[in-house]
């Protein structure tokens, strides 16, 4: 049983302790939040201990993982604090907001050889297992081509001075809370992104942040793809995989398309049961801890991730297509 201790009880820390209650692999001890009287509720229902000192929960011999919901910008030295620590990290997507600290991150966790864990949910949904499983069996043939949407209306919730709201925290609007899990899936299907071209405006939102993103993707082996991610919109999810021989298009988490060459053919449809992505994703942090695997996502993905959030923005002000470092 890995011992953790949840770091930030907003909306989603509250949602990730929950999805675990019960779980035989990973349980919570200890919460950190900045008011634990306005979590005294969670606390009597979950039984876990309730702190405002992170320094606190990192001295607790009894806690072996922190799990961080905290604000994106807080992400690296968090990081670094955990792995100097000797506790393992499971970091909530986006894992930092520049590429050098998100190498800074990943460097202390190889340093003290602690576990790391980053919040891709949408890896364990399963249409998306399916769709990866097809594209390695060569079904679609070669991958020529990608496309990403993820979008949705929660950007219209947001209220001034929440920290989401901040263009800071969230450079790209939606790409920090939406797209970048379709980001994240274009990458381990098509590899490394080299090129970004973007397009990132507020249009709706009386917040500061913006509201509709798109880009242009180039992958270093050569595939092309264009991703969406708007903040003010309907809910929606899409992953589309073109290849020599057919297709894939994933929807939303349990539904998967497949067709195959001429025209007379028609799509496949395939349906999935549901399942709690957070608790298979924190449950696959704990069975990597326990053994003892470094990384349960490549850390050059998580790096090439960051820094094509860093490109989007860079692209985005200039006009132009920028590189990849």
């Amino acid at each position: 049983m890995l011992n953790g201790a949840i770091v930030g009880l907003g909306r989603w820390g509250l949602r990730l302790a929950e999805s675990v209650q019960g779980s035989d692999q990973i349980r919570f001890v200890r919460g950190v939040t900045r008011n634990p009287a306005d979590r005294q509720d969670f606390a009597r229902r979950t039984g876990i201990a309730l702190t405002a000192s992170y320094a606190e929960a990192l001295r607790d011999p009894g806690i072996d993982a922190v799990v961080l919901a905290t604000p994106h910008s807080q992400h690296h030295l968090e990081i670094v604090e955990a792995a100097r620590a000797g506790k393992h990290v499971f970091v909530e997507k986006p894992f930092t907001l520049t590429r050098a600290s998100a190498e800074a991150a990943v460097e202390a966790c190889r340093a003290a050889k602690v576990t790391l864990g980053v919040g891709f949910n949408r890896r364990h949904a399963p249409a998306f297992v399916e769709l990866k499983r097809r594209i390695a069996a060569g079904e679609i043939g070669e991958l020529l081509h990608i496309e990403g949407q993820a979008s949705g209306g929660s950007g219209l919730q947001l209220k001034a001075g929440n920290w989401r709201a901040m263009r800071a925290e969230s450079p790209g609007g939606a790409m920090t809370s939406r797209g970048v899990h379709a980001l994240d899936a274009m990458i381990q299907i098509a590899g490394p992104v080299a090129s970004v071209q973007a397009i990132s405006e507020r249009r709706a939102l009386a917040v500061e942040i913006d509201d509709t993103t798109s880009m242009l993707l180039r992958f270093a082996g050569g595939v092309t793809g264009y991703l969406g991610t708007l903040h003010t919109t309907g809910e929606f999810w899409r992953v589309h995989a073109f290849g020599t021989k057919g297709w894939l298009e994933m929807r939303g988490d349990t539904e998967l398309l497949a067709r195959g060459m001429g025209a007379e053919s028609s799509p496949e449809r395939i349906a999935f049961a549901p399942l709690d992505r957070e608790r298979a994703e924190l449950e696959a942090f704990a069975a990597a801890v326990a053994a003892g695997q470094k990384f349960t996502v490549p850390p050059t993905e998580i790096v090439n991730g960051v820094a094509v959030l860093e490109a989007l923005m860079a692209s985005a002000a200039g006009g132009g297509a920028v590189r990849v470092a």
